[in-house]
């Protein structure tokens, strides 16, 4: 454990099925699965306890082989966060631990970034769940609907996430000045999905009814402040790379392991 970061567990939830790349948690990224990548810089991150949550014995089968711990979730939850809150009741995590939903598909996710978000729940008491956003700099990456940008407060808790260019300039985009190089002066930040909780609301969570505004936007986090859970968010003080969702992705992910040999 890393001076500064208090006790804090990791659950990486992780799926054999996907549409765009079958199996990926066993696929091989520099000769090993993709999901014991993930699993070493969860245990970098000086976590208490790391385990891999899945519904497939064959995930378990290969992350038991390179020593992990596995819990065997139920096959008929619809996100990661249902699969985790089955975790923390399974493994009996009491209320007030905090625990980090690390993605099995980022295999070079920084370890700093899982202590930070960590760090940053248990710091703020009045927060149910820690997350981490990084500034915007390209117009691209603005009105992207693929990029979730958040809007803060002045403590750093989260106001609002959206698929939209949020705050809206209402001078230059409005009047459709932006340069294709460069952002008129202000703040814009993009979400970074990487979670922390505490197991109070983590266990909370699937019971909550959707809101409105996630159902539109398609935006889960937006549920915790339709019932009132604030969401701390600090600047990530690393930004990670791209997580791999697609045979490309698997690719440079595979390049990018042998720039750091």
């Amino acid at each position: 454990m890393s001076e500064g970061v208090p006790d804090f567990r990791v659950a990486i939830p992780a799926r054999y099925a996907s549409t765009r790349l079958p199996g990926k948690p066993l696929r091989l990224l520099a000769g090993r699965p993709l999901i014991e990548h993930v699993y070493q810089r969860a245990l970098a991150s000086g976590a208490v306890e790391v385990v891999i949550a899945t519904d497939d014995p064959r995930i378990r089968e290969v992350a038991e082989g390179f020593g992990a711990t596995v819990c065997m979730t139920s096959p008929e939850h619809l996100s990661g966060t249902d699969r985790l809150a089955e975790v923390a009741e399974r493994l009996g995590w009491p209320e007030d631990a905090v625990v980090v939903n690390v993605q099995g598909d980022e295999p070079h996710l920084p370890s700093a970034l899982i202590q930070q978000v960590a760090a940053g729940l248990a710091a703020h008491p009045d927060a149910g769940i820690a997350t981490v956003c990084a500034r915007i700099h390209d117009p691209g990456e603005l009105f992207d609907p693929n990029v979730v940008k958040v809007v803060r407060d002045a403590q750093d808790y989260a106001l609002y996430f959206s698929r939209a260019p949020i705050p809206w300039h209402r001078e230059a985009f409005g009047q459709g000045r932006v340069g294709e190089r460069e952002l008129p002066t202000g703040d814009w930040f993009r979400h970074i999905g990487l979670y922390a909780y505490r197991v109070a609301v983590l266990t909370r969570y699937p019971h909550l009814s959707p809101a409105p505004a996630e159902q539109i936007e398609s935006l889960e986090q937006l549920r915790a402040l339709w019932h009132g859970i604030r969401i701390y968010v600090a600047e990530a003080v690393e930004k990670p790379p791209p997580g791999v969702d697609t045979e490309a992705d698997l690719a440079r992910a595979e390049a990018e392991c042998q720039r750091s040999d």
